[in-house]
């Protein structure tokens, strides 16, 4: 729409050659530069000089661009190609980013030749400066090779760098700012350092929120402050390893009490202070090693660019210490290696006369063991190695199988940050270092750790030195230093599989390299996510166990978020009752304090509130008893007196009851007064009496929406002489919904299930699983038949449905027939649009029967009884005057159909040879047309063989149709049916909802059944409201000069269907008759053009209508 421009221009045609990089080209006319689709300049294409996995083209876009689409050719006319690929992208051209789909899938599928060209569209675009693309697999047959271009627009943005010293940037509200309900925080951000502060909010007195970056997570930070500052209280932490030097994306936004923090795709919302309410926006400001360094990118407060204020030396914004508009960033190239077969191998330094050895790296990794470093002591031999174990870093010497030396330094180095390693060996000094630490020092005893020091590394080095000097892993990258194999260089992929963690209910997520893992301790919960509750999902499932009465942890919402609660389970009566506890179940007499004129009282449950209220829904019914004794202490006055006590009860706090156990909600009485067996007839409680006499009004308090009770007030407490005791007893409840049926689990069908981003095979899996059976068959697959007469089988959560709505039939499958009694004076109209109307107006739903403008057939389809002859049974007619008519004839009682596709030429006759037709027996006709074949179908209930006709091309004369139609139709009809329309059922089921008029008393029967004796009793049949519309009482069929019509059982049965344009059996036909369409105004036809159309018309006071709307008469 207007505004809002398209980003899918192409970026690679018309860049230069320097713009593109490659690993290696086979030849000067192979080089990368030619790599653009559908050229040929050179040799039609990039390949390298060897085809492999380290092999990678890439191409500088000159500025950071959005990156919506990539598309990939082969080397033209070769046999050249790659099947997959790799897409990475960078800002710098250094610290790539591999990009991956929603669905975790890293890689793309390629091409299948040289020259189709295969574009994906990213699910969400990629911003970048730099992509690289790397061929995984090529055609077996030939080598890598490859066009391509990407799909983008530019990208624009204001970007600003602190140095994490003293810079930062102050936001100040302006005093005419209107404050708002909602605020709104947005940015971006990239870092190196895995500490620092991003965003600092002050409110009134010393409150304060923080975005605040701990060990690569960003953490939402509550602060109060006064003369001594509290601790800071965590509200959120989201997202993992932001200190990879890429872009984040961060929103914090307020709304009222309420936070939503954003990181990336990962959302958590939090309850702040209803005091803080006004906050201001800044970058802290102090000199601390916690200052950010890094770079931000669009600053928002509320729509407000404040990076662009900045650069406009706004007096909002201030800046602070070393900041530049630019992203300046430093350049680290990493190295990550994935599994066993992924190993680096340097040339070691010149030795010293000292014979020393100095070593120095960066790591981050998930495992707790693995190799990091090997190497020999030339001078005085034996190998060195240096190894992580139980996330320790150790160092052994062995020679000649022995172990002369063992050290070890530092710990939880598998905590996925980036930790430092030196090594040195000076003077006969052996050290080690982690993390600027002190050097390392023996191990104690014989750590079992340590008998196999060779596992695989799988993590990421940086900063690697040799002798103090950095390896230029670029040049390794370049096969021009050392060697290697597996590894993927400049890039760390590392990967947080606990961020957001997978495991619910508070389990504790541990990673490795690979996979996660879901510590399930103290959860109550078990499985590879602690999903599955280890409990019962109420009294009832452990009573099913066999278990007996006693204490038990039940989880009402089985593997929901809701946590088990303690309660009591009853076993001892007929229901398993689940009793819970609150803090006075005790008969506790009032006392009334001086100056106070109500006794309140709470009641605290031994279960949390969602708990409960879980609990009461789950259960069949539940009960809670409430006793009130008293002397000269009325209780609930009169049903229309203000009452003297209530209660609360129901969800949360509760609302106010003013009845009492026994009685009805609402009725402000006691069971007495419900039962009429009150102390004092004159009220409805026996308290209310107001006697001097003990009395007692209780009973149990049923409804569940009312339970539990949360408090009581009692009012009438203070009067001379007054005493008064009450008693709450605790909440019972039994049946459960859940359980009932001792069923648990999942019901249903399943399918791409992925565990770690693997495809699982559900189907192998199901064949040796109990319970599990492979597809998805469901329930239609075994019923589905029972859905009869087009019926269609739609499966439920419990069983399936058979939808009638494209049957002429009613009923649970379909079976029942819908039928009608037609007398004196009866019609029915059915209305549609013309199709040409709908598609003019697309916003219209168009009916399944326009799915084609030509209508090239038609099955027509009804069962009727009737003593008549000769009778019409069936007259359609559309708006060209063609025709198609079903009657009984006078002679013989036989059955006719008459079509007349052309009014050009005379209608054709089909007549059976079954005879007797109106003898009071139920019949069935079926008419089935294609083209210009037509066949009819006639059968009786007694089974008698079905009749088929053909077209007999007969010429004849048209009988005079209009005075048959004159006679009316006395009799049953059922199952009307035409293609996918059912008219009879839509008038006598849907006559509200459908398009019917209704003239006339419409009797529904049971007359279409083959059983019935009477077809024409009306017992047990139900008449349809005389309804006004276009076809008058007892009148033929009038204003059909607007519209298309079909005659059912003359004047009294008229069923409207809709023919669309065509009902034609030849090309020039339907043109003609299209021409026609369009050429024709709002005079519309006049009669006497009609010769062909066989009844009486009166011209309608208004003009056809521009919808043509057609029609059927029963």
């Amino acid at each position: 729409h207007c505004g809002k421009m398209a980003c899918d221009s192409p970026l690679v045609s018309n860049l230069p050659p320097s713009s593109f990089r490659s690993s290696s080209q086979l030849s000067s006319s192979h080089a990368p530069g030619f790599a653009k689709l559908n050229r040929r300049e050179g040799a039609g294409g990039w390949s390298p000089l060897t085809s492999d996995r380290y092999q990678w083209l890439e191409v500088d876009l000159g500025e950071r661009t959005r990156i919506t689409a990539v598309a990939t050719q082969g080397r033209y006319g070769s046999s050249d190609w790659q099947t997959s690929y790799l897409l990475m992208f960078s800002d710098t051209g250094h610290n790539w980013k591999q990009y991956r789909q929603e669905d975790s899938r890293g890689f793309f599928p390629g091409n299948s030749n040289a020259d189709s060209v295969v574009q994906y569209k990213l699910q969400q675009p990629a911003i970048a400066r730099f992509l690289r693309l790397i061929p995984l697999d090529w055609n077996p047959s030939g080598r890598i090779g490859l066009r391509l271009e990407t799909y983008g627009c530019p990208y624009t943005s204001d970007v600003v760098s602190f140095d994490g010293g003293s810079s930062g940037l102050v936001f100040r509200f302006s005093p005419g700012l209107r404050r708002t309900s909602r605020e709104v925080v947005s940015l971006k951000f990239k870092t190196v350092r895995n500490a620092g502060t991003l965003l600092h909010a002050e409110g009134e007195g010393g409150l304060s929120l923080s975005l605040e970056l701990e060990r690569g997570k960003l953490q939402l930070l509550f602060r109060q402050g006064g003369t001594s500052p509290s601790e800071p209280r965590r509200l959120a932490s989201l997202g993992s390893l932001l200190d990879d030097q890429h872009w984040h994306h961060v929103v914090l936004e307020r709304r009222s009490s309420h936070l939503n923090l954003t990181v990336d795709k990962h959302t958590e919302r939090v309850q702040i202070p209803a005091e803080f309410n006004h906050w201001d926006i800044k970058q802290k400001p102090v000199i601390s090693k916690r200052s950010f360094h890094g770079c931000l990118e669009n600053l928002l407060y509320n729509g407000l660019n404040l990076l662009e204020r900045a650069k406009h030396n706004d007096q909002q914004v201030t800046l602070m210490g070393n900041v530049t508009f630019s992203c300046t960033e430093p350049v680290s190239v990493a190295v990550t290696f994935h599994g066993p077969q992924s190993f680096l191998q340097l040339p070691g330094a010149a030795a010293s006369s000292s014979g020393g050895v100095a070593v120095g790296l960066q790591l981050r990794t998930w495992n707790k063991a693995g190799l990091l470093l090997t190497f020999d002591l030339p001078q005085h031999g034996g190998v060195v190695w240096l190894y992580l174990s139980e996330a320790r870093l150790r160092l052994q010497i062995h020679k000649a199988g022995r172990v002369l030396l063992e050290l070890s330094a530092g710990s939880a180095l598998n905590d996925g940050q980036w930790h430092s390693v030196e090594l040195n060996s000076r003077g006969g000094r052996l050290t080690i270092a982690v993390d600027k630490g002190e050097g390392g020092c023996p191990a104690e005893g014989d750590s079992q750790g340590c008998r196999n020091p060779f596992n695989v590394f799988q993590g990421c080095m940086r900063l690697l030195t040799v002798e103090n000097q950095n390896v230029d892993l670029i040049m390794v990258q370049q096969k021009q230093l050392g060697n290697y194999s597996n590894l993927q260089i400049d890039m760390c992929g590392i990967i947080d599989r606990c961020s957001p963690s997978r495991c619910e209910h508070g389990g504790r997520c541990s990673q490795s390299w690979t996979v996660f893992h879901c510590n399930c301790s103290d959860s109550g919960y078990s499985g590879a996510t602690c999903h599955s509750s280890v409990y019962q999902q109420s009294c009832e499932a452990y009573k099913h166990n066999g278990n007996t009465s006693g204490h038990f942890y039940i989880d009402v919402d089985g593997s929901g978020p809701i946590k088990p609660q303690l309660v009591y389970c009853n076993m001892t009566e007929e229901n398993t009752w689940m009793v819970i506890q609150h803090n006075n179940t005790d008969l506790t007499r009032v006392r009334p304090s001086p100056g106070v004129n109500q006794h309140l009282v709470h009641f605290a449950y031994s279960t949390e509130e969602q708990q409960l209220s879980a609990a009461i829904s789950q259960s069949e019914h539940c009960e809670q008893e409430l006793f009130y004794h008293c002397r000269k202490s009325r209780l609930l006055n009169t049903p229309e007196g203000t009452p003297f006590s209530w209660w609360l009860g129901g969800p949360g706090s509760g609302r106010i009851q003013t009845y009492w156990g026994g009685a009805q909600p609402g009725s402000q009485q006691c069971a007495c007064g419900l039962q009429g067996d009150c102390v004092d007839p004159q009220h409805y409680c026996n308290c209310d009496a107001d006697r001097t006499e003990w009395a007692e009004d209780s009973g149990l308090l049923v409804h569940k929406e009312s339970l539990p009770v949360r408090s009581l007030v009692l009012g009438d407490i203070q009067r001379p002489g007054s005493e008064a005791a009450y008693r709450v007893g605790p909440l019972r409840c039994h049946g459960d919904r859940g359980t009932a049926s001792r069923q648990k689990g999942f019901r249903g069908c399943i399918r791409s299930l992925q565990l770690n981003g693997v495809t699982l095979d559900l189907e192998e899996r199901a064949k040796i699983t109990p319970g599990v059976r492979p597809g998805c068959p469901g329930h239609c697959s075994s019923y589905g038949s029972l859905c009869q007469n087009q019926g269609r089988c739609v499966e439920r959560a419990n069983g399936f449905q058979c939808d009638c709505g494209l049957s002429a039939y009613t009923g649970v499958f379909c079976h029942t027939e819908v039928s009608a009694i037609f007398k004196s004076g009866t019609s029915v109209s059915y209305t549609f649009k013309e199709p040409y109307e709908l598609i003019r107006n697309s916003s219209t739903l168009p009916s399944s029967i326009y799915s084609d403008m030509t209508l090239r057939g038609e099955n027509v389809s009804l069962s009727f009884r009737t003593n008549q002859s000769p009778a019409l049974l069936l007259y359609i007619s559309s708006y060209y005057r063609e025709y198609l008519a079903l009657l009984i004839n006078k002679h013989g009682e036989e059955l006719e159909v008459r079509y007349k596709l052309d009014s050009s030429r005379d209608a054709e006759v089909l007549r059976s040879r079954v005879r007797s037709l109106a003898n009071g027996q139920l019949h069935t006709v079926s008419i089935r047309r294609l083209t210009d074949s037509v066949s009819v179908q006639v059968t009786t209930h007694k089974h008698t063989p079905a009749v088929q006709c053909h077209s007999q091309h007969l010429l004849i004369s048209t009988d005079n149709l209009a005075r048959l139609a004159a006679l009316g139709f006395t009799g049953c009809l059922s199952v009307v049916h035409f293609n996918s329309i059912s008219p009879l059922k839509a008038a006598l089921l849907h006559p509200d909802t459908s398009p019917v008029v209704i003239t006339g008393p419409l009797v529904q029967s049971n007359c279409g059944s083959p059983a019935s004796a009477n077809p024409y009793a009306a017992e047990n049949t139900h008449h349809l409201s005389d309804q006004s519309g276009s076809v008058g009482s007892g009148q033929p069929l009038v204003n059909a000069i607007r519209t298309d019509s079909a005659l059912i059982g003359g004047v009294i049965a008229v069923v409207i269907f809709v023919l669309v344009t065509g009902l034609a059996i030849t090309a020039r036909f339907l043109y003609r008759r299209k021409e026609t369409y369009r050429n024709q105004d709002v005079k519309g036809v006049k009669q006497e053009d009609s010769p062909d159309f066989p009844f009486n018309n009166q011209t309608d006071s208004q003009t056809v209508s521009s919808e043509n709307r057609k029609e059927y008469f029963i």
